[in-house]
């Protein structure tokens, strides 16, 4: 079968995380079952451009990953070259996989998919949340709402969901909507990451009990809830540790600084892969996921892989894998709450472990890659039922 991912951006190996990480997996191991993948992408590298190959095939573990320039408006990833791309590829693809709402790329492959009349699949990854979009640009994605993603989503063959939180937030925009699929996320095996290990990370690693946050740092994760619970326990030190896009690290500083935390919180606003973020987890005798809203979370298998329990909040999607597993606790966003379930594993330190042992062995039977491919790979043949051949229509 050959498979068309289009993703806004796709970054280099080192810097994969959340949504490009999760595709890059899935694509993968779609190549490991013997499929032909190729993804579209453009050439945005975050505020800057990627000095890579464009319009030509770069291989990225047996993935066939094609760069195309954008243009103006840069902010919507706006790349003609990459929609000519995808009309020129739709003949001899099988299935289409659009990943990401409310950018170009979408909505040009999408259009395109329903020209040729091609089975295209959309995956939101977490986009579609009522709450966050009235938070976030509210204005502006209700009119490409109104205008472009209820079309793109109303007219696909199938929207991929990674929970059922993701599906029950979809359905409250009340559209007519085609079939729904949850395939979770899948988990990498860990590896020994050979690298050097930053001083401030060492540092961290050296303070035990550790309770670690290991994350994009963003208003949504909920980590002022986390401070004022890590507030109401009387035992451990917590590390926040992640790209800090949004500058929300001085307000954490403050907030830790108000509360009297100073002693018990270390902020790390960096980017931490490889050898550090092994060493950290290694370290950890809790991970904590405490957001407001989480389509999924990739760091909670990460956790759980790697034989840490976590403790996350009922927004997190991942949260059915924690209750499934039993490695670790679901908690409401109540500071006295979380406060209390972090104290449980600061302080008893076989209960950790053994809910992490637990975890680790649920994760490992139920969320490789190529589990996670087998589960998606039975959702492509189901609206291509000619296996080979570009479907003519999305099968009732």
């Amino acid at each position: 079968m050959r498979i068309l991912h289009v993703v806004p951006t796709y970054l280099p190996a080192v810097r994969y995380g959340g949504p490009i990480y999760s595709v890059h997996g899935l694509a993968r191991a779609l190549v490991g079952l013997g499929h032909e993948v190729h993804v579209l992408t453009t050439n945005i590298d975050g505020g800057g451009i990627s000095a890579v190959p464009l319009n030509r095939p770069v291989d990225i573990d047996g993935v066939k990953v094609w760069y195309h320039p954008v243009r103006w408006p840069r902010k919507s990833f706006r790349s003609p070259p990459l929609s000519d791309a995808v009309t020129q590829m739709l003949p001899q693809t099988s299935i289409v996989h659009l990943h990401s709402v409310f950018l170009w790329p979408t909505w040009a492959a999408a259009r395109a998919s329903r020209k040729a009349g091609a089975s295209h699949i959309i995956s939101p990854r977490g986009m579609l949340i009522k709450d966050l979009i009235r938070r976030r640009s509210r204005i502006a994605k209700s009119i490409w709402i109104g205008l472009i993603e209820r079309t793109n989503v109303e007219r696909a063959c199938a929207v991929h969901l990674t929970s059922q939180i993701e599906r029950a937030e979809l359905e409250r925009f009340g559209w007519q909507l085609p079939r729904l699929a949850v395939i979770p996320n899948g988990i990498d095996e860990p590896v020994v990451a050979a690298g050097a290990i930053g001083a401030d990370v060492r540092a961290i690693a050296a303070e035990q009990p550790l309770v670690l946050f290991l994350g994009r740092l963003s208003w949504k994760k909920g980590l002022d809830h986390l401070l004022h619970a890590f507030a109401r326990t009387g035992v451990g030190k917590l590390a926040i540790v992640g790209t800090d896009d949004e500058n929300l690290a001085p307000q954490l500083v403050k907030l830790a600084t108000s509360l009297r935390l100073e002693d018990r919180v270390r902020i790390l606003p960096r980017t931490v892969v490889g050898a550090e973020k092994e060493h950290l987890f290694a370290a950890a005798r809790l991970f904590v996921l405490p957001s407001h809203s989480e389509n999924f979370g990739n760091t909670v298998l990460e956790a759980l892989r790697r034989c840490v329990p976590v403790a996350v909040t009922q927004g997190v999607g991942a949260a059915d894998v924690v209750r499934q597993s039993g490695g670790g606790i679901v908690v409401g966003a109540d500071p006295e709450v979380l406060g209390t379930a972090i104290n449980r594993f600061t302080t008893d330190e076989s209960l950790a472990r053994s809910m992490g042992e637990a975890g680790q062995r649920h994760v490992m039977a139920h969320y490789t890659w190529a589990q996670i491919a087998a589960r998606m790979e039975d959702l492509y043949r189901a609206l291509n039922p000619s296996k080979n051949n570009l479907s003519t229509r999305c099968p009732n």
